[in-house]
Order: C-alpha cells, then sequence, then structure tokens
C-alpha cells in the first residue's frame, strides 16, 4: 500500500472551474446541455454559477479581471480553476514561499477574498475555503437565483475527476515539478503513446488528498499531432478537458446524448471483440458498451475487479472537450483506452487534412509507474510561470 505524503497547503478536492466566452448564451446553453443549471449570479461581477452536485462551473465575463486578457491571448475556454483548502490564506502563503507567482484578484469588501496564483497558460488557480460548517463561499459572493434548487442532481456527475494540461514539447516536467514544488503532488504514471502517425508523451500526477488529479500531455516529435493542434488553436497551453465523474455512465450518457451533446468517434469493431480477452469476466453487456462507444478499462484478473467506465465528448468550448467517467474500484486514467481516444482524434485529424497519411508508423503504448502504487484506498494522482 502507497503511504500517506504531505499534504502541506491543506487541499481537499476541486472547488470551481471558471470559464471565459464571447457568447455567454452559447456557453449556458452548452453548460444546460451537460446538465448543469444556472443556480446564483454574483454580486458584483459579471459571473455566473452552474451547478451539478459537487461540480462549479463559473462563466466569468468581467471586463475588469483577469479573464478578459486571457480571453484575448487563448479566446474562450477555461480561464482559471480553484482548489479548495482549509486556509486560504495560509495556502496562497505557503504556495508563495515555494515560488509561485502571485496573481491579485479584485473583490468587494463585503465578500470573500480570494488568494490566487499564476497557473498554466496565464491561467489563474485560486484558492477557496468554506466560511463555516453552514456556510460555503458562494454564500458569500454570490445571490442565489429565487427558486432555483442549490445542489441539482442534473444528469448524475457528482464532482471533478481530473483536469488534463496540454503543454508544449519540452514542458511536461517543467509542469510536473511546478505541482510537485507547489502542492507536494506526486507523479503516479507515466506513458508513451505512438498513434499511426504521432505521438505523445503524458504523466498523471496526483495531490496528496487523493481528490486533485491533474494528467499532463506534450507532443512526442513534431508535426500536426493533437497536442500541436490544441496548441495552436488555444494560442498556448491550457486544459484540454474536464473530466466528469458519475455513479452510472450508461444513465448519464444517455441524457448526455438526448440533449445532443456530441462524442467523439467509437473505437472500432476489433475494439469490442478484444474486450473480453482484454479484461476476462468483466461483467458488461457488449452491446451496451458498443452501442453507447464506451470505453472499458482496469484488471478482472485479481480478487476484486476494478474498471473504469469512460467516454469523450467532440470539442465544445474552442478545442477544450469534456470526459465522462465512471469508477468501479478503479483508480487509473483509463490508461488501456488511451490507444483508442489517440486513434480517435488522430482518425479526425486525418478527416480534416491535418495528417498526412504516409508513412505510418508502429503504434504503441509505453507505460511505466513512478513508485506510488496504484490502489483504490490510496491517494491518486499548469503556467505559474512562462
Amino acid at each position: 500500500m502507497a503511504q500517506p505524503f504531505d499534504n502541506p497547503l491543506g487541499l481537499d478536492g476541486f472547488e470551481f472551474i471558471e470559464f471565459v466566452t464571447h457568447d455567454p448564451i452559447g456557453l449556458a446553453t452548452t453548460f444546460r446541455g451537460l446538465g448543469f443549471t444556472h443556480v446564483a449570479h454574483h454580486n458584483s461581477k459579471d459571473m455566473d454559477l452552474f451547478r451539478q452536485g459537487n461540480i462549479n462551473f463559473i462563466i466569468n465575463n468581467d471586463k475588469c479581471s483577469h479573464s478578459s486578457y486571457f480571453y484575448a491571448e487563448h479566446g474562450p475556454g477555461p480561464c482559471g480553476f480553484a482548489f479548495k483548502v482549509k486556509n486560504a490564506l495560509r495556502a496562497y502563503r505557503r504556495a508563495l514561499e515555494a515560488g509561485a507567482q502571485p496573481v491579485e484578484v479584485l473583490t468587494h469588501p463585503m465578500e470573500v477574498k480570494m488568494p490566487a496564483i499564476r497557473a498554466v497558460g496565464g491561467a489563474t488557480l485560486y484558492f477557496i475555503e468554506d466560511i463555516n460548517a453552514d456556510t460555503e463561499f458562494y454564500d458569500i459572493n454570490f445571490r442565489w437565483l429565487e427558486g432555483v434548487e442549490h445542489h441539482p442532481t442534473g444528469y448524475g456527475f457528482r464532482q471533478i475527476d481530473h483536469i488534463t494540461h496540454n503543454v508544449y514539447q519540452g514542458r511536461i516536467d517543467y509542469w510536473a515539478r511546478f505541482y510537485q514544488r507547489i502542492f507536494n503532488f506526486r507523479e503516479l504514471r507515466s506513458f508513451n503513446i505512438n498513434g499511426n502517425y504521432t505521438a505523445l508523451r503524458s504523466k498523471a500526477m496526483t495531490a496528496p488528498d487523493g481528490k486533485i488529479h491533474i494528467p499532463l500531455n506534450e507532443e512526442a516529435d513534431g508535426g500536426n499531432g493533437q497536442i500541436n493542434e490544441y496548441l495552436k488553436e488555444f494560442n498556448g497551453e491550457g486544459i484540454q478537458h474536464i473530466a466528469l465523474l458519475t455513479d452510472s455512465l450508461v444513465q448519464s450518457l444517455d441524457k448526455l446524448r438526448a440533449a445532443g451533446i456530441p462524442m467523439m468517434t467509437a473505437p472500432n469493431e476489433s475494439y469490442y471483440q478484444m474486450l473480453e480477452s482484454r479484461l476476462p469476466e468483466h461483467g458488461m453487456a457488449p452491446e451496451v458498451l458498443k452501442s453507447r462507444g464506451i470505453l472499458v478499462d482496469g484488471d478482472t484478473k485479481g480478487s476484486v475487479k476494478r474498471l473504469l467506465l469512460q467516454i469523450f465528448s467532440n470539442t465544445l468550448i474552442g478545442p477544450v472537450f469534456f470526459e465522462f467517467i465512471e469508477r468501479r474500484g478503479e483508480h487509473g486514467f483509463g490508461e488501456g483506452n488511451f490507444k483508442a481516444l489517440f486513434d480517435s482524434i488522430e482518425r479526425d485529424q486525418i478527416l480534416r487534412g491535418l495528417i498526412q497519411t504516409q508513412p505510418e508508423r508502429q503504434h504503441t503504448v509505453d507505460e511505466s509507474n513512478s513508485g506510488v502504487e496504484h490502489k483504490a484506498e490510496s491517494p491518486r494522482a499548469d503556467d505559474a510561470e512562462r
């Protein structure tokens, strides 16, 4: 069993993801299509809170905030994210002592201050604490909409599972060190994924609270690979996708499809034909998985079966997409499915003429563990500087 490691900043999961857009009505429609409800408006800023379960999305279109500068550089997308901590000011001070770059967030006198540092691509990383056992941060800084439930269940997504960063080639180790130095993250696992024509490197980072997980991706070679395409479209490093956790992916996915949320291309027939040999006695109905394009990973060889179910949307906000995930005792990131996702994006790039289809390379997934043991009960496991 992996030994617990120190949590110097008192991390306690993701608090919210912040977005900026030129089309707040369109983004609100996208969030509703994902099962979110508009529950509150900020007291003093042009900011709206959307919620589902314990997941908080904030649209920040305030002209006097950092989001407007972020939008000028990157366009629409996630412009910030927040970690929940026990003591925000103490966490902020410790982050600065460890070398983080401060970001000034203006608040009105009657609002809760939001200490923050610079994160991936110039995004803002906030430290948020609850006021007390009965009062959360949003009760002070936001105005709840009349007649709206404060914690709607939506489509059953209950928390943010992880957020993945795409970074420039040669920068993956820099960002891994950033999370290690500031927050005492650990590297859970690393991958080298080779598709037919492109390749990438990935590191899965986990926080000491066991709740915050941030995989990092970089292009393994030059050309028009999917990471480089993202970097060009987003004009820099940033959040590639946000993973939402549910207890029933089939039910949640059926609601997403009914709402018109487009999904990435499903794996080919051989993926489901090989599923039984890869995960013998997995217990899932093949037609249920195949008809919905659900990917399955895990381990069924031990005394306890561990499964991970996942599927990915098309890009919904600029080059950013969403992952929808169900964990049945498996706390990895779908390593066995990375190749299927990689190939799906690569096929789309070929159709759009971004990749020349000759010559092909040998496609593989090379995996290495970092020493943090992968157990269900153990903690698992971006530009603060430019």
